[in-house]
């Protein structure tokens, strides 16, 4: 596939002049009413920018807007189709839609290959129709795409029962809708950003390999996340994924990796989920990071989207809490990193300044009558100490001396300015989060746990040497 071609082929499902929404009503709650609200409401706050055409034989009009009664009548300047009719109607209307010349199409309707041989069969109509016309399709049986910077939001779950995340710089591809709408949902409440969401069900065409080549040419977006059931041309998406993560990194949660899990996958979206084995080496021949779990995607994705990369394992410690030190010791061992041999220039500009009872070494403890001051001072000698490559520091805000705000402004500061990556932790509950979502709103990514901030880390640490590796 040509690089310019996947661009441009592509770049109507994310910003198109217009859409067709095929199945549009003005039935509240229907899919194709909550689709057509969705546009709508995003031109209303003038985030969409393109016309919006509701296409439905019986209606005249929905909220104002002219409905065509056919997708023959559509303006010239549709490029987007966006089907949400019943699986039976959907090969017709492609073929009308192939006469019109559109040229991107999102089916949302289910009911496909997933359910059996005459699925399949309408499946492989559609496919001819596509290709034989330069016709790219996102689906079926999925929830289509989600672009918060053009509007673009095909979503069909209302806002009022699912929040939408504000933009950001991490792409979630996946093949579950359903774990699409659940993951944008989260991520808003988390204070992620995602800057394009595309759930694909099927993927009859546009699939994994696709979309690697589109983010990779996307400058807003610096980390792609993939949730797979199962890969359909292995070798394209071995071809392709290893040039990706040369470029930006991949990380990928693969799950039918038991025997219950494929069967479920199977029934799905009819993906064959294959060996679980095979997929583990795929992903370490191609560079792409696995994740074990939802939780693991998400903390890499923040701590790839927030962070430089180190040029080692050696990871400094800086905690407030000596438990807390222990747990993210530990961490370092089990995620396999070292814990960095402070340099003797280190050792000795801490005890100088130090009050004797704070503990000096890795992990260094400032000790729970700390201020913000002693942060800094270890923050100093962290990011100067040539045998540490990178930092987890760890602030138990409930410490009585500690001016919130000052040590939020001094991380940050340090995140921004050294070349090491710096992650924070931070554990407690409802004021604990304030601080954290202050903290990441400053650039610096924060893990409730030290287990989840070294795991993290560990992501970057590997992802480096593979970059290394690759002579990158």
């Amino acid at each position: 596939m040509n690089e310019a071609n996947i661009k441009e082929q592509l770049k109507p499902f994310f910003e198109p002049r217009a859409v067709a929404i095929i199945g549009a009503t003005n039935k509240k709650g229907k899919v194709g009413n909550v689709i057509f609200e969705n546009f709508k409401r995003n031109k209303e706050k003038g985030i969409f920018k393109g016309n919006i055409y509701p296409v439905n034989p019986k209606l005249d009009e929905i909220d104002g807007y002219k409905v065509y009664h056919d997708v023959s009548e559509l303006p010239e300047d549709t490029d987007l189709a966006v089907i949400a009719i019943p699986a039976p109607a959907v090969p017709e209307t492609m073929r009308k839609i192939a006469e019109k010349g559109i040229k991107a199409v999102i089916i949302i309707t289910g009911g496909f290959g997933e359910l059996g041989e005459e699925g399949k069969r309408m499946e492989r109509e559609i496919l001819e129709i596509a290709k034989a016309h330069g016709i790219r399709v996102i689906g079926p049986n999925c929830v289509g795409v989600y672009a918060p910077d053009t509007g673009v939001d095909t979503v069909f779950l209302p806002e009022e029962k699912m929040d939408r995340p504000k933009s950001g710089p991490i792409a979630f591809i996946s093949q579950s809708g359903a774990f699409a709408a659940a993951m944008l949902d989260w991520a808003t409440m988390a204070g992620i950003g995602i800057g394009k969401m595309v759930s694909y069900g099927n993927k009859i065409d546009v699939d994994d390999a696709d979309l690697m080549e589109y983010f990779a040419q996307d400058d807003e977006i610096k980390v792609m996340t993939f949730y797979i059931e199962g890969v359909k041309d292995g070798r394209r998406f071995m071809e392709v994924a290893k040039r990706v993560t040369k470029i930006k990194p991949i990380i990928a949660l693969k799950s039918g990796r038991t025997e219950y899990g494929a069967r479920a996958a199977s029934s799905h979206t009819g993906s064959l989920a294959g060996q679980d084995v095979i997929y583990d080496a795929v992903f370490k021949q191609t560079g792409i990071i696995r994740a074990e779990d939802f939780e693991h995607m998400f903390d890499l994705a923040k701590a790839f989207a927030k962070c430089k990369l180190p040029k080692g394992d050696r990871i400094g410690i800086i905690t407030d809490g000596g438990g807390a030190g222990v747990m993210a010791s530990d961490a370092v061992a089990k995620f396999g990193l070292k814990l960095a041999e402070l340099s003797e220039d280190t050792i000795k500009f801490l005890r100088e300044r130090f009050p004797p009872h704070a503990v000096v070494g890795n992990p260094t403890d400032v000790v729970g009558d700390t201020d913000a001051e002693r942060y800094r001072l270890a923050l100093e000698a962290f990011t100067k100490d040539p045998n540490v490559d990178a930092i987890l520091v760890i602030v138990l805000f409930q410490v009585p001396l500690l001016d919130e705000e000052e040590v939020i402004n001094i991380i940050a500061d340090y995140a921004k300015k050294s070349e090491k990556p710096i992650v924070a932790v931070a554990m407690g509950g409802y004021k604990t989060d304030k601080y954290a979502r202050m903290l990441e709103e400053k650039g610096v990514p924060v893990y409730p746990t030290p287990e989840r901030g070294v795991r993290a880390l560990a992501g970057l640490v590997r992802y480096a040497q593979y970059l290394r590796g690759n002579g990158e």
